[in-house]
């Protein structure tokens, strides 16, 4: 087994990586003011971003759950994988080459670097042999759905053989065993061993947000074969299907860009919509849409506000108007403003584009439908409008829903829309909706938290009454004193360049009147008396007791207001400077206080406490410039 990886190479591999590019393949980042990014936090579910980066210190920090580290950390909180695995991932991401402390190399098996690099090599094994003879009826069938080879290449599809242990033999070949490729879901155990689990299909190669292969999706194509018509890779280490989504990393960008998302139903849907210009189109994988997928869809949106559009593509069939009703009950969960597009004549995306062409692809998704309409007509659909009772049960059936629009101002047109029709007076609709909306479950109270996000950076407050956690920047009072103390902390940790080592040697001597604060200044005050000057976050956290390293990275990640380079210089002195001011302020207070009690008959003290006020008038003009 290898050994420990030394900790030069741990510094050096985090120091040549910028943590921006890891957080940012999970979460769609935004400008947050100078060298500070924030975005929605991919540890818990909120509404408003309070999950900022720093990129110049390497920290993040989210000011909701608490959830703060480096690069390290966030790897392996996201992918659950060990700091050596985290260290390993990154320094190949880098091409660096690690070193351990008795010369080894790194060995894994069975963990999830070995199941992902399975994966990579069952992916390239698959699309090599969709070029082969017996894959003439994968190829077939992606020809008929307009597919060609180029388009192949670009999603990865590939094709399984019809055979036994293919895929078995090519993997073992190259050092995989099979208690490896089990572990992946690659291979199947009967009672004539293991077998490969795809034979004979198309597969496509399912990709978690970053890009790497964690799972396939394959489709039947010989009429022999007893299986299901799609057959997914099983829950695994690495494959987590309720947690996937398909073509997520080819489209993460333009989704974050326009903040705009289509979600299709199959494989073939992702393609033809991307094909055809709709390069924001997902689908996910072998499970219906549910409250994990919106999770990781929501960081990868930006969606924080009601700008942003989610567009529900659906079958015009019956079951695809039953996953319309289940896409509608999770829509509360976005902010972003929620659609449905269903071609006139029920195509899918994939037989929409067959038919009539890429532009037709793009028609349905700009000719969409907003969600509540398009549930609202359903509801109604199921009632007789031709006869009174129909038409009470019908009102009785969506005024609730109605009542669940979050917007106060969409409410009343979707009111009116409703009584047109059902053909009744808008005074008896509107009190049905007032009365629905009253209801457990409607707007009245499901929807109450989505009118009012919290403020930005606040922390989503818990359903409980529980005590506040200690050691965090958002319960600091907010009285001005404990202000100017937190500002400064944060300009010395964030910017030690521009505050310059003589105000940083000043800052630490000044008084603080917040015990929490103080202790982070006495870890900077240690740092600053240390051999090695540099005043490093890690290296403050290492001074500090172990309770306040949270604050210490919520400090370092924490927004200053927004400015360019050379503003950010100037506050970060200023802020500084006036809390040296204010100490200064405080002695020249104390120095007045003696010099009244002083007895003038003792002229050598008085002239003393005379000549000090004198210096620290001093100070202060040369402090502020004047």
């Amino acid at each position: 087994m290898a050994g420990r990886i030394r900790q030069s190479d741990v510094e050096e591999v985090k120091a040549r990586t910028n943590i921006a590019d890891i957080v940012g393949e999970h979460v769609s980042l935004k400008s947050a003011g100078v060298g500070s990014l924030k975005g929605l936090c991919p540890f818990h579910d909120e509404r408003s971003p309070s999950f900022h980066v720093r990129p110049q210190l390497g920290y993040y920090h989210c000011f909701g759950c608490g959830e703060s580290g480096d690069v390290y950390t966030f790897l392996q909180r996201m992918d659950h994988v060990s700091f050596t695995e985290a260290v390993e991932r990154l320094a190949g991401r880098i091409g660096f080459e690690l070193h351990y402390e008795d010369g080894g190399q790194a060995v894994d098996h069975g963990n999830r670097a070995r199941l992902l690099a399975a994966n990579r090599a069952a992916e390239q094994f698959f699309i090599e042999r969709l070029g082969s003879p017996e894959a003439e009826a994968g190829r077939r069938f992606l020809g008929e759905r307009g597919f060609d080879a180029e388009a192949a290449k670009h999603f990865g599809v590939g094709f399984a053989p019809k055979s036994w242990d293919a895929l078995t033999k090519h993997l073992t070949a190259r050092g995989f065993s099979t208690e490896e490729l089990a572990a992946a879901g690659l291979v199947s155990q009967g009672d004539r061993g293991v077998y490969d689990r795809f034979r004979g299909r198309l597969i496509w190669p399912i990709r978690d947000v970053t890009g790497q292969t964690v799972g396939f999706g394959a489709r039947k194509l010989l009429d022999d074969d007893q299986g299901p018509k799609y057959l997914n890779t099983p829950e695994t280490a690495i494959y987590h299907k309720a947690q996937v989504l398909y073509g997520l990393d080819l489209a993460k960008r333009d989704i974050a860009k326009t903040h705009r998302v289509v979600l299709v139903e199959g494989y073939t849907d992702v393609m033809a919509c991307h094909l055809a210009g709709v390069t924001t189109a997902i689908a996910t994988s072998g499970t219906s849409f549910g409250v994990e997928h919106i999770k990781v869809l929501r960081r990868v949106l930006g969606d924080d506000s009601s700008l942003g559009e989610v567009v529900f593509t659906f079958d015009g069939d019956a079951a695809g108007q039953q996953a319309a009703m289940r896409a509608f009950a999770e829509e509360q969960r976005f902010a972003a403003q929620t659609f449905v597009a269903v071609a006139p004549d029920g195509l899918d995306p994939c037989d929409l584009r067959l038919a009539r062409g890429d532009a037709a692809v793009r028609a349905i998704v700009e000719a969409k439908t907003p969600m509540f309409e398009f549930v609202i007509r359903h509801t109604l659909s199921r009632y007789d409008l031709e006869t009174v009772e129909g038409r009470v049960a019908a009102l009785r059936a969506a005024a609730p829903i109605v009542a669940e629009i979050r917007d106060p101002s969409l409410r009343p047109g979707y009111t009116r829309e409703l009584a047109r029709m059902l053909g009744m007076e808008l005074g008896e609709v509107t009190r049905a909706v007032r009365s629905a909306t009253g209801r457990p479950g409607t707007s009245g109270e499901r929807g109450a938290s989505r009118a009012a996000p919290p403020t930005a950076g606040a922390p989503e407050q818990p359903a409980t009454d529980a005590p506040p956690r200690p050691y965090s920047i958002t319960e600091l009072p907010n009285d001005p004193s404990t202000r100017l103390e937190r500002d400064a902390l944060q300009a010395m940790i964030q910017s030690p360049e521009a505050v310059g080592p003589d105000l940083l040697r000043q800052a630490v001597d000044c008084r603080f009147g917040n015990a929490s604060l103080a202790v982070v200044r006495d870890g900077i005050a240690s740092v600053l008396a240390s051999d090695d000057q540099m005043l490093r976050v890690d290296r403050i956290i290492d001074e500090v007791p172990a309770p306040f390293a949270g604050i210490v990275r919520q400090l370092a990640v924490a927004p200053v207001p927004q400015r360019t380079d050379d503003e950010l210089s100037a506050y970060a002195t200023g802020i500084v400077g006036s809390l040296i001011d204010r100490e200064l302020l405080r002695q020249k207070s104390e120095l007045l206080g003696r010099l009244q009690r002083t007895d003038r008959t003792d002229t050598a003290t008085f002239t003393m406490l005379q000549r000090a006020l004198v210096e620290l008038e001093t100070e202060r003009r040369s402090l502020r410039g004047d």
